[in-house]
């Protein structure tokens, strides 16, 4: 195992069809998929919304949880906001404009600490993070490739060959995608996933079954190609 910083870590960015799709879920199989190879990976939640009564954040703490790398909290997750909502709202509401040239000073600090580095986003691909920058312009910013994961349940498709366009309007390429069976009583799943990797060109990395757990879908999915 390679236990030097590298700052030329591999890294990709993480997005999804849609808010509650299992980004966090996917992010944390990926995680121990890496460490389960002896690769150094560390995942970052640069803007989160909702914590329990420790100030806490859910999804930031699985990510610390399923990283191979222990990391300053503030370059994990430079922004977290209390209440549950909208990322741009719970900004406005706390009076603190989202920088992306903040997160990507933290994103660079993060990435000389591991081999590989996972950022998940908020929401899905085009959430506002403000008034004038979205988790589009965050992408675009890092200049990483994407992952995208898919929430298998009615009306995927439209959303995700939608985000697939969004994406490469940004010139980001498509890594590959996860197929996520968040409805575990869909009708068709099977066509509907056909019809998906038909339709998306990039590889599909692994379809993850209900009721799993990351530990599980880390031994089902394929890693992308590591640059």
């Amino acid at each position: 195992m390679n236990s030097q910083p590298n700052p030329h870590a591999t890294a990709w960015f993480v997005t999804g069809t849609d808010t509650e799709v299992g980004k966090t879920f996917a992010t944390c199989a990926l995680l121990l998929a890496l460490k389960q190879r002896d690769v150094r990976a560390v995942g970052m939640k640069p803007v989160a919304a909702g914590t329990d009564a420790q100030g806490r954040n859910d999804d930031v703490e699985q990510l610390k949880a399923a990283s191979g790398v222990a990391a300053p909290p503030e370059l994990v997750n430079p922004y977290l906001f209390q209440p549950a909502i909208a990322p741009h709202i719970a900004a406005a509401e706390a009076g603190i404009a989202i920088d992306l040239e903040h997160i990507s000073t933290a994103f660079l600090r993060l990435r000389e600490t591991a081999d590989a580095v996972l950022v998940e986003g908020v929401g899905g691909f085009c959430v506002p993070l403000g008034d004038a920058c979205d988790a589009a312009d965050l992408a675009a910013r890092l200049g990483l490739p994407v992952i995208l994961v898919v929430g298998l349940r009615l009306g995927c498709i439209n959303h995700a060959l939608l985000t697939c366009q969004a994406v490469a309007a940004r010139g980001l390429p498509l890594a590959g995608w996860i197929a996520n069976r968040i409805d575990p009583g869909m009708p068709r799943w099977e066509e509907n996933l056909a019809a998906l990797r038909q339709r998306i060109d990039a590889p599909l990395l692994g379809v993850i079954p209900p009721a799993s757990t990351p530990e599980a879908a880390a031994n089902l999915l394929h890693l992308p190609a590591m640059g």
